[in-house]
């Protein structure tokens, strides 16, 4: 059973999408996309630097345009089946509900266009961030986090969180950090998936009357539980939510194994999701389409893992209902 996966802000590095620029139709559509997000998304995934690309403006549209360039090539000869699942972490959930037909690729832009402005916005009120939390008893990180304030805002599994707070906050964990952990400030400009994102929220609900969200195609998991979303406008419901609540990135992983998934390809910009499946889908296989030089393995890799096996009936999104 075949899993597609989308990642999230901070998997974009400078230049990364001059490869797919060589490809036949990939500027129009990035340049069609670029007018819709209201940013220049040829240059920001060519030319611009680091630092330029670490914006959450210009972060989030970036990142979810090369999922939906990648994801248009890779499945243009075979389209998403009803027996593939899709997921996305953090902003790539809006790359896996365009590529699930959940959300068409226009609202799925546009929703990023308002939820990268807005997030942007309430990171500038205060001054906030994200470390990566890696190892450690669970229970002595949880219990170290709520010590210092910061939010479990990213739960990656294979002993991997992301707290998240304000800069004072995030200084205090490095300088205590949990028993036998790491603390990895990450290259993000806010406290995503706290309580500091509430203004987003709310401009994405004044947004939410223009949406025209439509049943997926596949199983299209949630970041909040990992589990199957019933509907477009479950979705949706979810995709607004998820601003401001943790990702449970752990607990989908937990959700494909459960439902046999047999092998996850990530979409560019790629290589986040796949390192974590290798810790935390043990014996499943991952594919990282990073660059065009990847479709060709990526596709044969779709035909192996492209089989839909017996369901646990609690696992699907009619057992839900």
């Amino acid at each position: 059973m075949l899993a597609i996966a989308c990642p999230g802000q901070g998997s974009q590095t400078p230049g990364f999408l001059n490869p797919w620029l060589e490809l036949p139709g990939v500027a129009d559509h990035l340049a069609a996309l670029s007018e819709q997000a209201g940013v220049d998304l040829i240059r920001h995934g060519t030319v611009s630097d680091e630092d330029t690309i670490k914006d959450t403006a210009v972060a989030q549209p970036l990142i979810v345009a090369a999922g939906l360039v990648a994801g248009r090539v890779l499945l243009e000869e075979r389209p998403l089946t009803a027996g593939t699942v899709v997921a996305g972490h953090s902003v790539g959930e809006l790359t896996a509900s365009a590529i699930a037909g959940a959300l068409s690729e226009a609202d799925a832009v546009a929703f990023v266009r308002v939820r990268a402005n807005a997030m942007a916005s309430a990171a500038a009120a205060t001054p906030t961030g994200m470390s990566a939390v890696l190892g450690g008893d669970p229970d002595d990180v949880a219990r170290v986090l709520a010590g210092v304030g910061l939010t479990a805002a990213n739960a990656n599994g294979g002993g991997q969180v992301v707290a998240a707070g304000t800069l004072e906050q995030l200084a205090a964990l490095a300088a205590a950090p949990p028993a036998k952990a790491r603390v990895i400030p990450l290259k993000v400009a806010g406290a995503f998936h706290t309580g500091h994102m509430s203004p987003a929220v709310m401009a994405l609900e004044t947004l939410r009357p223009t949406l025209a969200p439509s049943e997926p195609v596949g199983t299209l998991l949630s970041n909040f539980d990992g589990r199957p979303v019933s509907t477009g406008e479950a979705n949706l419901d979810s995709l607004i939510a998820q601003v401001s609540r943790p990702v449970r990135w752990d607990l989908c992983m937990a959700s494909m194994q459960s439902m046999g998934v047999t092998g996850m390809v990530e979409l560019a910009p790629a290589g986040t999701l796949t390192g974590l499946a290798k810790r935390g889908m043990r014996g499943t296989a991952a594919l990282a389409v990073k660059s065009p030089e990847d479709l060709e393995a990526a596709r044969t890799f779709i035909v192996e893992h492209s089989r839909t096996p017996d369901l646990d009936p609690a696992l699907t999104a009619e057992g839900l209902s």
